[in-house]
């Protein structure tokens, strides 16, 4: 078990979206991704404001962050520019920031609900893992480039995925490691390789992300009704 105190939580952005330009401020549903999970952090029962950041380039950026009253991590040019190698230059708060471990927000899930974010939130500060990581499940057929099966079946190898048991994809949206071994090259988890961190299962639905023009367009129509 963690610390509440311990734990900041940072919500990272930039412009320089090639596939859906300046997605995090243009118009959406009336407002903006970056906006919609500020206004979504204000309602956290778990996360003081004090513990919020804002990891921020550009001015536009940054003066949303200032509307809003979030704390900012004033983020270099190379971080905002960098693909994320090393992960010390676009995790370039790491050692700047004053907390032991890190929660990690995408902004760029508009279904994602503050309730999750605290269940995240709070399910990390009760382990006992470095890290941890969102996830949905998956109940399919999977086979690798051989062609052999890797999904497993159990004892009933029917052709119906209510018998396979579920695999986890990423949910690209929650993500939580101690920030110390950032520098050294890992996320999550510096003792393993690949990582094990400990898994969060959440909702596909909320896991929707918007990483192409069409996402956009679809995800404020779900946001819209939803």
């Amino acid at each position: 078990m963690k610390w509440r105190n311990d734990i900041c939580v940072v919500v990272q952005a930039r412009l320089g979206s090639q596939r859906v330009p300046n997605k995090m401020i243009r118009p959406f549903a009336g407002t903006t991704l970056t906006e919609i999970l500020f206004e979504k952090l204000k309602r956290s029962k778990s996360i003081s404001p004090d513990r919020i950041y804002f990891s921020a380039y550009e001015k536009e950026l940054v003066e949303l962050a200032r509307k809003h009253k979030i704390n900012t991590f004033y983020r270099s040019k190379e971080s905002a520019f960098s693909e994320g190698d090393p992960l010390s230059q676009i995790y370039e708060w790491h050692d700047k920031l004053p907390y032991k471990y890190v929660v990690l927000i995408s902004a760029c899930n508009p279904l994602l609900t503050i309730e999750t974010i605290d269940s995240f939130h709070d399910q990390y500060l009760q382990s006992d893992e470095e890290g941890q990581f969102a996830v949905f499940p998956k109940k399919q057929y999977y086979w690798n480039k051989e062609g052999d099966s890797i999904t497993d079946w159990g004892d009933r190898p029917i052709m119906n995925t209510k018998f396979v048991e579920p695999v986890y994809e990423a949910a690209h949206c929650l993500y939580a490691s101690r920030m110390d071994i950032i520098k050294d090259g890992y996320w999550m988890d510096g003792k393993n390789y690949p990582p094990k961190p400990n898994l969060f299962v959440m909702s596909e639905l909320e896991a929707f992300d918007i990483d192409h023009e069409w996402q956009f367009k679809v995800g404020e129509q779900l946001y819209e009704n939803l």
